[in-house]
């Protein structure tokens, strides 16, 4: 197994010159939608509404007559910035992963500092803040979600760090195909999963998944040929991959590092008809 330090992808902005070609992996299908790493400039950023000195990156959210029913952003914040009340729907729960600097997030006034690789899942209707009081960008994954309740079931606040983890092996794979479970996947009271899916170089999901779960996928660390629909599409850290339901997936890590990716998936409580 790999031993090399775990890496977490943030974008710095900025515009490429005027002699770039305009060519890129950019793609949105019916099924899947892939946004790479090089369309993440200081043009595409968004403003927040009761935020300071803050701009993120919008990867996904909900569209009208589309299929997908969560948003995740790429939100960097600047020393000094932050928000007192970040949430502006009480019924949407939140989950943030840190890949860049230091965040301190407040949750029923109990405060928490998060570096690289520290996670926070905060239940809808939670009391919650976030400011950046060091002196360099902190950036995070932002995952929303509509809570969708059950009887006897009630999620409980969760903060770490994924490195304290210890990642479940895929079986059959030698290790080399792991998964770093934040949220039990076994407590009924999380309606979503938020996950870090590590392969080592040569490792794959050797099928194509084809299942009910809408998938966001942000690359951390390395290289890999992703396996969408019928297309097979390059991918590496920085890149975002969104996956409608049963949409068909696998991959082949490439290398010469491992190939990891933030994974959020929804669960489904019943079909309803």
């Amino acid at each position: 197994m790999s031993s090399s330090a775990p890496v977490y992808y943030s974008p710095q902005g900025g515009h490429p010159p005027q002699t770039d070609l305009l060519t890129d992996r950019a793609i949105v299908t019916e099924a899947y939608t892939v946004i790479p790493r090089g369309v993440m400039r200081d043009i595409v950023t968004s403003v927040f509404p009761g935020w300071t000195n803050t701009r993120a990156w919008v990867l996904n959210r909900p569209v009208a007559g589309g299929s997908t029913t969560f948003a995740q952003s790429i939100v960097e914040v600047s020393p000094g910035g932050g928000s007192e009340a970040p949430e502006p729907q009480p019924e949407v729960q939140s989950f943030l992963l840190v890949t860049q600097g230091t965040l301190q997030v407040t949750i029923d006034d109990e405060a928490h500092t998060l570096t690289e690789g520290g996670y926070a899942y905060i239940p809808a209707g939670t009391s919650w803040s976030v400011a950046n009081t060091s002196d360099g960008a902190a950036v995070f994954q932002w995952v929303r979600k509509r809570y969708e309740p059950l009887a006897g079931h009630t999620p409980k606040v969760a903060v770490g760090n994924e490195r304290d983890i210890e990642p479940s092996p895929m079986p059959g794979t030698d290790n080399k195909w792991r998964t770093t479970r934040i949220l039990d996947p076994q407590d009924l009271a999380y309606d979503m999963h938020c996950n870090i899916v590590t392969f080592e170089p040569g490792a794959s999901i050797p099928f194509a998944e084809t299942h009910v779960m809408e998938h966001g996928l942000y690359v951390l660390e390395g290289k890999a040929v992703y396996r969408l629909n019928g297309d097979w599409v390059e991918v590496q850290e920085g890149d975002y991959m969104s996956l409608r339901a049963f949409c068909p997936q696998a991959c082949y890590a490439g290398g010469p590092s491992n190939f990891r990716y933030l994974l959020y998936k929804d669960v489904n409580r019943q079909i309803v008809l």
